[in-house]
């Protein structure tokens, strides 16, 4: 049955972005629980796990290639390898959240409907979190992300996509009991009861507008990657991004101007002063701000990815505090991937992570930097004070992949869990604006040079997600392995 859970993993992966059909997650996630309850021992469900696992993250990550091979120069046997090993790592968890639950339910002589319901949904949920901080983490293709335009989304503002995720394996596992006959009648109430749940928690409003309205402008340079950091382009990005800037602030009245990750590919000391001038002039324009991302040198000689402010508001700064391994810092014993790999800027430090929002354009700005959006509770760290969220990154390091649409699948997450406006502007794309439902307003395509210009508003108040992070859906999930683990020593 392995190839079952094979295909059932690369299943999956059309519930992620740019597929967005949820059903198949849902129907992949039944499929795997069929094979669970079904499975002849521990060591049989790790089995399954694992060839589930390589399925999803050999589909839904394979853009990690692109990045070795095309923009990293890495020769395409060894990236080709290289992708495989990492996918075969990830494939390690499912592989254990089938070991643990195996376990308690032969320990536990656990029902099949219970095993499907409780136990897995809930080891399932707790392996999905582990990986949002083992070794920095790596929680991309979580399954809450999938439910984001379905009922199942209304636990996000609760205890946050994974709460999503624990939601979602309960679902398929009262589809699975609907399915093979068992008690279905319970099945379809608790079912009917959980999306009801889901409904009424998706249009509750946690929190409420405050402030004036605010214009903004987020602008999209795309300049290629295979020129990004090329010294003959230097200038010519720089004049695309002070016109894209001028523009935004000419007869739109922007406030507030977001320019991408790194938008200027050299160090802030070395940037001619009078480029920052005119940057700061396009802002102050309409007595606002502007957003740039660039990388610092300190005194220190520590590299920072950051981004600054420039414009009417005393200046700020924010240094990215959650760096991508291999792509801004080499972990200890793999410093011989460097001088395989052809990536620039590849030694950053940390930023604190006590730093605050910045207080621009008449608002309290929470900033993250590309992959940090990955982690909901890293966002957290700057609410409820802040009442707008931006993320400014450079997915192009990934291509004309999933990886750009899978991204914005996580913005749209973050702005459901925290109830805020959440703006990204991206090298090449994709630049959009999600409210705090979780819908984008407005988007720009892929690769296209340009802005979008829109109103929003500043956002106050907190959702539990913001309160508690994370640990709501882990301790549920805790309580109903225990639950499961005692009601079976009690009988």
């Amino acid at each position: 049955m392995n190839w079952l859970a094979l295909l059932a993993g690369a299943a999956a992966v059309l519930g992620f972005s740019p597929f967005d059909f949820f059903p198949a997650t849902l129907a992949a996630l039944a499929v795997l629980i069929h094979l669970w309850v079904r499975a002849p021992s521990p060591r049989g469900a790790f089995g399954l796990g694992f060839f589930f696992g390589l399925g999803l993250y050999g589909a839904g990550a394979s853009w990690v290639y692109v990045s070795l091979n095309r923009f990293g120069a890495m020769p395409m046997p060894l990236a080709a390898t290289a992708t495989l090993a990492w996918c075969a790592f990830l494939a390690l968890f499912p592989a254990l959240a089938g070991w643990i639950q195996a376990r308690i339910a032969r320990d536990s002589a656990a029902a099949p409907a219970l095993q499907a319901t409780l136990l897995i949904p809930a080891a399932w949920t707790l392996i999905e979190w582990s990986l949002s901080w083992f070794l920095t983490g790596f929680p991309w293709l979580a399954f809450g992300y999938t439910a984001i335009d379905d009922p199942l989304s209304g636990f996000a503002p609760l205890g946050g996509v994974y709460a999503v995720s624990l939601a979602m394996t309960v679902a398929a596992g009262l589809v699975w009991c609907l399915a093979v006959g068992h008690a279905r009648w319970t099945a379809a109430g608790t079912l009917v009861l959980v999306l009801a749940c889901g409904y009424w928690l998706r249009v509750t409003e946690w929190t409420a507008p405050a402030g004036e309205p605010l214009r903004v402008a987020l602008v999209q340079g795309n300049v290629p990657q295979e020129m990004k950091f090329d010294p003959e382009r230097y200038a010519r990005t720089l004049d695309t991004y002070a016109q894209l800037a001028e523009e935004s602030s000419a007869g739109r009245n922007a406030k507030l101007i977001v320019l991408p990750e790194t938008a200027v590919p050299r160090f802030l000391d070395m940037v001619d002063p009078a480029f920052l001038e005119r940057l700061k002039a396009a802002a102050a324009r309409n007595g606002g701000d502007l957003l740039l991302g660039v990388p610092v040198r300190t005194a220190a000689s520590e590299y920072l990815n950051s981004v600054i402010s420039l414009g009417v508001s005393p200046p700020a700064r924010y240094d990215k505090v959650h760096l991508v391994p291999f792509g801004e810092f080499v972990p200890p014993g793999f410093g011989w991937i460097v001088r395989v790999l052809s990536i620039p800027l590849a030694d950053f430090s940390r930023g604190a992570t006590s730093q605050r929002p910045m207080a621009v354009a008449g608002q309290r700005v929470a900033i993250n930097v590309c992959y940090e959006d990955a982690y909901g509770a890293e966002i957290i760290r700057q609410l409820p004070e802040a009442t707008l969220l931006v993320n400014v990154s450079n997915v192009a390091w990934f291509g004309d992949s999933f990886a750009p649409a899978q991204h914005l699948q996580l913005a749209r997450m973050r702005a459901l869990e925290t109830g805020r406006v959440y703006l990204t502007a991206a090298n090449t794309g994709i630049t959009a604006a999600i409210w705090p439902d979780g819908s984008v307003r407005q988007r720009m395509p892929q690769f296209v040079r340009g802005r979008i210009d829109f109103e929003v508003r500043g956002y106050s108040g907190a959702t539990p997600y913001v309160r508690f992070g994370d640990w709501s859906a882990v301790l549920l999930a805790l309580l109903m392995l225990v639950f499961v683990a005692l009601r079976g020593r009690s009988r």
